[in-house]
């Protein structure tokens, strides 16, 4: 559903995104994560065609963003951060409006907006001005707006942001109700929002890519732990032959020839892994399911970055 290919944005001599490639498929819920400035929001408005790349390509369902721009656009939903609403507008009244705008047609509009509304929660407030209603309600209302036309793909910048606890649990709950049925990429600077709604998580820091990891619960993919005797460039190649596997790191090294391994992949592949370490020659003494601490990752994969820019 989306393909990023060294996708790249200055903003006059600032880098804000730095060759970043990126995939996610169909009815996968995909979280962006990095602090303030990482470059989230940039990438987001690169695949919304509010901006142009500096470089690299970007395509949605196969269109690209830039040259298939208007084809590209009308199957995205977007709800940027601080969505812009006409606070004077009711509800119902700002969805059918913007139901025109994104060219529905006029038979099938209001049954549209209907159906949104009862999705988003919104049927006792359909009538009140935008304005008057609670942050809560005005998130649902954008992602309402987002919705109109049923696109593949719904982009959410901080959609938690300034909600409360209750609401940002609700939040929570909507967004996982719309994974599987289309395609959800997602940002945040807070861990544990992701962590708590995504099947992966793309880590950014200064505008780069440090890593893709699945998290536990991830549709069809699989984290193990390994802990495997055995030279750590022989053993890496050995992994990284079995198809399916996206990312190996070494959690844990000793003196000995002896580490631990956490192997990411798209699909159950621990069978293979026995069978290909073993075949190899190498000691395979322990295999366990391996779900990720993100904090851990995270603070570790920056500061790994900071480190290597000192």
């Amino acid at each position: 559903m989306i393909a990023a290919e060294q996708l790249t944005k200055w903003y006059g001599p600032r880098l804000a995104v730095d060759q970043v490639s990126l995939a996610v498929g169909p009815g996968e819920i995909m979280g962006l994560l990095g602090p303030n400035g990482s470059g989230k929001t940039t990438i987001l408005r690169i695949l919304a065609g509010y901006l142009r790349p500096s470089a690299g390509t970007a395509c949605i369902a196969g269109l690209d963003v830039v040259d298939d721009s208007l084809a590209a656009r009308r199957r995205v939903g977007y709800v940027p951060e601080d969505a812009p609403l006409y606070g004077g507008m009711g509800v119902r009244e700002f969805l059918l409006f913007m139901g025109r705008l994104k060219g529905l047609a006029a038979g099938a509009l209001t049954a549209t907006v209907s159906a949104a509304v009862h999705r988003l929660g919104l049927e006792h407030v359909h009538g009140i001005q935008i304005g008057k209603l609670s942050r809560g309600y005005r998130q649902r209302v954008a992602i309402a707006q987002a919705l109109l036309g049923d696109p593949a793909l719904l982009i959410l910048d901080e959609p938690t942001n300034g909600l409360d606890p209750r609401q940002i649990i609700e939040m929570r709950e909507l967004i996982r109700s719309l994974g599987g049925e289309r395609t959800i990429l997602v940002t945040s600077h807070i861990l544990g929002e992701i962590e708590r709604v995504a099947d992966r998580v793309a880590i950014l820091l200064d505008g780069r890519l440090l890593g893709v990891h699945a998290l536990r619960g991830s549709s069809g993919g699989q984290r193990l732990r390994l802990h495997v005797r055995g030279h750590e460039e022989g053993v890496r190649a050995c992994l990284a032959r079995v198809p399916g596997v996206t990312a190996i790191d070494v959690e844990r090294a000793s003196a000995m020839p002896l580490a631990t391994y956490v192997v990411d992949a798209e699909q159950p592949v621990a069978e293979a892994l026995a069978a290909a370490l073993i075949a190899s020659g190498f000691g395979l003494l322990a295999m366990e399911p391996a779900p990720v601490d993100l904090e851990s990752l995270f603070l570790r994969l920056t500061g790994d970055r900071e480190e290597a820019a000192r």
